[in-house]
């Protein structure tokens, strides 16, 4: 009773075309910025390496090396903020968090490339 409660309530609130992307998956996210009057839209373009949550809750954390300096951010998939994720290589992974990534440098953090499915229809 209390869940389908807040999915009613929450449910106008959720994004209707959510694009697809996995974990591991390298992503371009489109994010609303506001400084002062002014409002820009800014690119932040890395790694999946995590996605939590349900509903209005849901985020995902992107990763990427800025001068040798790892960079990690918490988006929530259903913000207005958030204007468009472009899913840019498919990354192939066993886990469900790549937190293990954040202790490699260099040429191991790179994530083999997930291939798709060849269908043969007769």
């Amino acid at each position: 009773m209390k869940t389908e409660l807040l999915d009613a309530v929450e449910s106008g609130s959720l994004k209707s075309k959510v694009p697809h992307f996995e974990i591991g998956d390298t992503v371009d996210v489109s994010c609303r910025i506001k400084e002062g009057a002014k409002i820009r839209t800014q690119i932040f373009s890395g790694t999946v390496i995590a996605r939590k949550g349900r509903g209005v809750n849901e985020t995902f954390t992107v990763r990427r090396v800025i001068g040798n300096e790892g960079v990690e951010r918490v988006f929530p998939l259903h913000s207005p903020n958030v204007l468009d994720i472009k899913a840019i290589r498919s990354g192939k992974t066993r886990r469900a968090k790549l937190y293990f990534l954040r202790q490699r440098t260099g040429k191991s953090v790179r994530l083999g490339q997930r291939h798709s499915a060849h269908t043969v229809s007769k």
